[in-house]
């Protein structure tokens, strides 16, 4: 079984530039977690998405994330300091939308877009909150512009 200090731990080695090495731990952790264990798969898939070089692979994480996600009660992510799993949903929805768009899928991106948007009421008045909601912006103009042209 995968503990949550295995998993930050895993992310740290990630974030900290070491993306091969990070995305090696991350897929053990994942391989030790099972199919119930939906809030460590949401988070290991999350992670996992960013650290992929093919798009298809990266958008095929960002689903499962989500996809997990949707499995996560409200307190599961406190382990790691997310009070309130709703708070994840709006990166999630971010994440995956903008992979629709690199891969030309406009109309599933921008489903993607209104769910992040719909779901941003969540996100504190904090860095990471900003950070969000400047990528829902920047990801609604780009999606605008692909609807435009399409």
């Amino acid at each position: 079984m995968t503990e949550w200090t295995q998993i930050t731990a895993a992310i740290a080695v990630a974030l900290n530039g070491e993306r091969e090495e990070g995305r090696h731990q991350l897929l053990v952790c994942w391989q030790t977690t099972t199919d119930t264990d939906h809030a460590q798969r949401c988070v290991l898939a999350h992670y996992l998405a960013d650290l992929e070089t093919d798009l298809a692979d990266e958008v095929a994480w960002d689903e499962r994330a989500l996809a997990a996600y949707h499995r996560v009660s409200d307190t599961e992510l406190a382990p790691i300091g997310i009070t309130s799993a709703a708070g994840l949903a709006p990166s999630l929805h971010l994440n995956l939308g903008h992979g629709y768009l690199r891969q030309g899928r406009v109309r599933e991106a921008r489903t993607q877009l209104d769910a992040g948007l719909a779901s941003s009421g969540t996100l504190a008045d904090d860095g990471y909150g900003n950070l969000i909601r400047r990528g829902l912006n920047g990801l609604e103009q780009r999606v605008a512009a692909a609807e435009t042209e399409g």
